[in-house]
């Protein structure tokens, strides 16, 4: 989709996040969309009326912000740009997955339709980024993400982990050190009382985590295993 002539850097940035915000939610309050992009709340009022007066956002103020059908169109591509370009950075050029979310912050802005559709084609057209997010198709449809944080199961649950957040590159190493990446299988085999860390088996191995990191791990339940048949004796 051809960006439009008043889709400046920060707009873009400001349409992400607000549709980021409104996943699972109803709206984006102004102090979320403050605290994501670390700016003022009255610099959020002031660019909010900027984007409504384009028609990018439905805004009135003291309430949850929407995006139109524009600002929603805008967002997703720019959101489709950064998690092609953290796929390539890391498959092609050999970044580490805790290094290729600062960098496509600043590449996302400014590669063309041509580049975009490019690096889609010599990845073998990906449906998900490294940190296991879902990449938007050409003409704007996403799949919801997943939602499930690892911190909040049981005991016994036999998991495997589908995405994680990719902001903190210390957090992403520490999930990396301990294998906690997108398509690993994972059990939770107890936690230490009192807010201790979750002692898991994480593929063949045995692995702790620490509450706050395992709010950041997201997750689909699988099966139970199925029980072994009986056996019978013959009189």
């Amino acid at each position: 989709m051809p960006k439009a002539n008043f889709a400046s850097e920060a707009v873009e940035n400001y349409l992400k996040a607000i549709y980021q915000i409104c996943q699972g939610t109803e709206g984006a309050p102004v102090q979320d969309i403050a605290e994501q992009l670390g700016v003022s709340a009255p610099g959020v009022s002031k660019m909010l009326r900027h984007l409504a007066a384009h028609q990018l956002v439905r805004y009135t103020p003291y309430q949850p912000v929407h995006l139109t059908d524009l600002g929603e169109k805008i967002a997703l591509e720019t959101i489709r740009h950064h998690r092609l370009l953290e796929l390539y950075l890391m498959e092609s050029l050999g970044y580490g997955w805790e290094q290729v979310h600062s960098e496509a912050e600043r590449l996302e802005h400014h590669i063309s339709e041509e580049f975009e559709a490019s690096i889609e084609r010599l990845l073998g057209f990906p449906s998900f980024d490294p940190h296991g997010d879902p990449i938007p198709t050409r003409d704007g449809r996403m799949p919801p993400p997943v939602m499930v944080t690892l911190g909040a199961q049981e005991d016994g649950a036999r998991l495997v982990v589908r995405r994680v957040t990719d902001e903190d590159g210390d957090l992403l190493r520490y999930l990396g050190e301990r294998g906690l990446r997108p398509g690993t299988a994972v059990v939770i085999l107890d936690r230490e009382p009192f807010g201790g860390s979750l002692r898991l088996q994480v593929a063949d191995r045995e692995q702790r985590i620490s509450p706050e990191a395992a709010r950041h791990v997201f997750i689909e339940r699988l099966a139970p295993a199925p029980a072994p048949p009986e056996r019978t004796t013959e009189c």
